[in-house]
């Protein structure tokens, strides 16, 4: 009877799921409802993690419980460390969770709420949850190695180290562009600038209290800390009032950019516990909470969705950024529904802290599920704005005009309603002075948060809710560029440790500091590039970040389809080559299309080939024309790292080519790495 009860209930939700999904797809010319998109993401997610994950666990991977991890073999008490499901999937949560489910879905929004809802759903249950489980199974399976590590070791010398070479500059855009997104989100904002400041001495005062204050007091610091990051918001609107103060908190793109270096030089050479530790502990409160508050808002609200759910810049005309529906939304989404990022996560320290094998689908498959529902989230909070309050805030000044008067104009003319008295009243209910060309996302991400909190919560405080969301999403994003800063210089170091073993010396204070400031110089560049750029920057490194992103991912995906085929599993080797070879033509097509384009919106080499003209013939003002020759050097710069990225990617692919097909021949390769079985003596204390 239990039995019949459950498969009914199953075979319930998945009606609901497809009604709400085909709901979503077929839907024109009304608005719908933003429950159908919570509905149909939880329905995907129910039936993928109940019954995809745990096919791919039992029949292909073969996870053993009763097996040691390299936590339980390799316990140091320092970085193997055998640790209770619920803080490392919290962990990994904190860890993976990056802007990019919150930022891509936002810009994706352009082309209508139909492409990225779908992609979001499809990929993650497909291909993100997929890469995030098995890249974590095979690495607990070979001492917690890395990604990097991984490829070396199975596809040979010429594969690996072009994976090594590739995640480090990979690593470097990606936070330069989540800079970018920090900087444009507080730029002349006094309120979002002061708000994200605090938050740096109150994650250091948070570990110095946890560390020599009151140790172990974990609980009293944790609610200290979130007590502390909502009066840091009151606090700025407070300081948004005070004319001295404001002054001090009001500053251009440049100074803010400078500030952020500064702060990721800071956070790379300070000890862990001092800033990095507190602020992802604290950051996942913030993450959780804000995400399951925003939830329970939508579902007591139920918004309509008044973005359509295709638009006319599907053709690549778009004024957020160049390229046509396929492949660029895919590239856009990125983290929402497939993330190379996570690799580095999953063959990182959560390989390291897993107590029991059959933990990896939960945390593995489950936290990116949980990812997914962000993006879901936030590409809700984006299409519940008016379609032209949306391109207002994101459409750059050089696409729309500089002038109010202009913007407005322009967005009419594509058939999206808005006047200038209904932005400035909205910036004045926001407690900002313009909400004009706020490009990179998280700006229209707050006002759709802010939305919705106040419907739900207290319409007299809008001001409040849009900079409290403005803080959420720079913990999201400092957390990941502090870490990722830290963790691009532990790779460095690893490399540099083949020129001089010195250099190679984590512990070792002079090269710290320099392999910390020769990543921070990289990242910083480009974070530069973007700052300087008439057009906000998101045309120029937004679809760079996209597709080195899913290279990455393509990558662990190589990975885990040559180790699955020289283990005997060839026929479940489409479980992972389905979604490689999807993201190969993906990235291909991007790439290419960024290269040889002679659209001046999407090609780098078009783009600098018309800016040069027009710095020779003189139609630039001064001010463009200063800047004009950075900005053709940044585009040809970028267009060769394109061609450098798909290179990588495809010495990677051919090796793992080669490595398959020699096995399958009987030919003679690497043998599998796997360390050999150990049987666990945990039992069911760390579950």
């Amino acid at each position: 009877m239990n039995k019949t009860i459950k498969q009914a209930l199953w075979v319930l939700i998945a009606i609901l799921g497809a009604g709400a999904v085909g709901g979503i797809a077929l839907n024109r010319g009304e608005s719908i409802n933003a429950m159908w998109f919570i509905t149909a993401a939880l329905c995907v997610y129910a039936i993928a993690y109940r019954f995809y994950s745990a096919w791919i666990a039992t029949k292909v991977l073969l996870v053993d419980e009763t097996r040691a991890t390299p936590a339980e073999r390799l316990d140091n008490g320092r970085d193997y460390v055998p640790t209770n499901r619920w803080i490392v999937f919290g962990h990994h949560f904190a860890a993976i969770a990056g802007p990019g489910p919150l930022i891509g879905p936002t810009l994706a929004a352009q082309f209508g709420y139909l492409p990225g809802t779908l992609w979001i759903l499809i990929g993650a249950v497909l291909g993100g949850a997929v890469q995030d489980m098995v890249t974590l199974f095979l690495s607990t399976r070979r001492n917690g190695r890395s990604l990097g590590q991984m490829a070396r070791d199975e596809l040979g010398p010429i594969g690996g180290i072009a994976a090594l070479i590739g995640t480090l500059a990979i690593m470097i855009i990606l936070i330069a562009v989540l800079g970018l997104v920090v900087v444009n989100a507080m730029k002349h904002s006094p309120w979002a600038t002061s708000t994200v400041v605090a938050t740096i001495p109150i994650a250091v005062f948070i570990g110095l209290y946890m560390r020599n204050i009151r140790p172990g007091k974990v609980l009293e610091a944790s609610l200290l800390g979130v007590v502390l990051l909502l009066l840091a918001v009151a606090g700025g609107g407070w300081i948004d009032h005070q004319p001295g103060l404001r002054a001090i908190f009001d500053h251009d793109g440049l100074p803010l950019a400078v500030g952020v270096i500064v702060y990721g030089f800071a956070a790379a050479i300070l000890p862990v516990w001092m800033l990095l530790a507190p602020r992802d502990y604290l950051s996942t409160f913030m993450k959780l909470g804000t995400i399951m508050l925003l939830a329970v808002a939508i579902i007591l609200l139920q918004p309509e969705v008044k973005m359509p759910a295709l638009t006319q810049f599907t053709d690549g005309s778009g004024p957020i950024f160049g390229g046509a529906l396929f492949p660029f939304v895919f590239i856009t989404v990125a983290c929402g529904a497939i993330s190379g990022f996570h690799a580095l996560i999953a063959s990182g320290t959560t390989p390291k802290l897993l107590a029991n094998e059959r933990d990896i689908r939960m945390i593995g498959y489950g936290s990116m599920l949980l990812e997914s529902f962000v993006a879901i989230m936030a590409m809700i909070a984006a299409t519940v704005l008016d379609p032209g309050v949306f391109f207002a805030i994101n459409s750059p000044a050089g696409v729309v005009g500089r002038d109010a008067a202009t913007a407005v104009a322009t967005i009419n003319s594509w058939g999206f309603a808005v006047t200038v008295e209904q932005m400035e009243n909205l910036a004045r209910q926001m407690g900002e002075t313009t909400l004009f060309a706020r490009t990179g996302g998280a700006p229209s991400l707050a006002v759709g948060m802010a939305s919705i909190f106040s419907s739900a919560f207290g319409q007299g405080m809008l001001a409040f809710w849009y900079h409290f969301a403005i803080m959420f999403e720079a913990v999201f994003i400092l957390t990941t560029l502090d870490a990722g800063t830290r963790v691009g210089r532990f790779m460095l170091q690893d490399m540099l440790g083949n020129i001089s073993p010195r250099l190679g010396e984590t512990s070792w204070y002079p090269s710290v500091l320099f392999s910390s400031a020769l990543v921070v110089a990289g990242w910083g560049y480009f974070l530069y590039i973007g700052v300087i750029d008439p057009n906000g920057g998101v045309n120029i490194l937004w679809p760079l970040f996209g597709i080195a992103n899913q290279m990455l991912a393509a990558i662990a995906l190589c990975v885990g389809t040559a180790i699955l085929i020289k283990s005997g599993r060839l026929k479940y080797a489409w479980v992972t080559g389905f979604p490689l070879l999807w993201l190969v033509v993906v990235t291909t097509t991007a790439a290419w299309q960024k290269i040889v384009s002679p659209d001046v919106r999407i090609g780098f080499f078009a783009a600098a080939d018309d800016l040069s003209a027009k710095l020779a013939a003189g139609v630039l003002t001064p001010e463009q024309a200063k800047v004009a020759p950075q900005l053709i050097f940044n585009q040809h710069l970028d267009a060769w790292l394109t061609m450098f990225f798909i290179a990588v990617l495809w010495i990677v692919i051919l090796d793992m080519l080669r490595v398959s097909f020699r096995n399958l021949s009987g030919k003679p390769v690497s043998s599998v790495t796997e360390t050999p079985y150990v049987p666990t003596r945990l039992g069911k204390v760390q579950a």
